[in-house]
Formats: structure tokens, C-alpha cells, sequence
């Protein structure tokens, strides 16, 4: 459970798309919330919502036939191959989901942990920059 309240245009962000995109968001801000009780939830680039702790951790956009979950650690480990596109981006990379596929819950679950965790020590760009 969450320390922190859901930001209410977080809501307005959710209610305002199609029912399955819905259930798709939905699941991924539990997710994000389930990974540390700590995360919190905000709107950034005007209408985008965010899910941060020390750091950005990941974002949600829908797109017309799918929701893109943005993972804001380029270097996250991918073990079950989740991860549909930005496999060469600098800053992060990008889970498609689109209508009827499952959602791997777990893996996604195990980003975001993975992802606080660096936020924690410093960010990836620190960790990165000392390895």
C-alpha cells in the first residue's frame, strides 16, 4: 500500500481514456506504487503522468492503439525481454501494451524496484559514470 496519495489529475489523466487503456494504466500505477510506498505521482510535461522517487521511476503516455509505460533507466535489466522499444536510447526505453495482452506484472514490478534502487544510490547516470 502507498504512503503517499494519488494525484487527483492522475485520475482525470486515467478516467479520460477508453476502458481498456484504463485497466492498462491502472495496473501500472498500482505497480509503481507496489514496488516502494514511498513512490509518488505527479503530471509533467503538461498533461504526462509521472511516478517518481528520487528520480524519475516511469511515466504513462496512451497512444492511439496502445499505453506506453516510459522506464526512465536505460540500463534496467530486461531479463523476460518486456521492453518493445528505445533499446538504444540514452535515458530510458519504453514497454508497449497494447489491447488484450497481458500485462507481465512481475517483470515491470521488478523494473521499478530495480529502477529506485538506482534513483536511491545516486541515479543511473552516477552509477554508470563510477562503474
Amino acid at each position: 500500500m502507498s504512503d503517499t496519495p494519488p494525484d487527483p489529475r492522475v485520475d482525470t489523466y486515467i478516467e479520460a481514456l477508453p476502458e481498456w487503456k484504463q485497466r492498462i494504466c491502472c495496473t501500472v500505477r498500482a505497480l509503481a506504487h507496489a514496488a516502494d510506498p514511498e513512490v509518488t505521482e505527479t503530471i509533467k510535461r503538461t498533461r504526462q503522468p509521472y511516478f517518481v522517487l528520487q528520480g524519475n521511476v516511469c511515466a504513462l503516455l496512451a497512444a492511439r492503439d496502445h499505453a506506453n509505460v516510459f522506464l526512465y533507466d536505460p540500463l534496467v535489466p530486461d531479463p523476460e525481454g518486456i521492453i518493445t522499444s528505445g533499446h538504444q536510447n540514452q535515458t530510458g526505453r519504453t514497454v508497449a501494451i497494447r489491447q488484450g495482452e497481458p500485462i507481465n506484472e512481475g517483470a515491470l514490478l521488478t523494473m521499478f524496484q530495480a529502477i529506485i534502487a538506482r534513483n536511491r544510490a545516486g541515479g543511473w547516470r552516477k552509477l554508470a559514470r563510477d562503474a
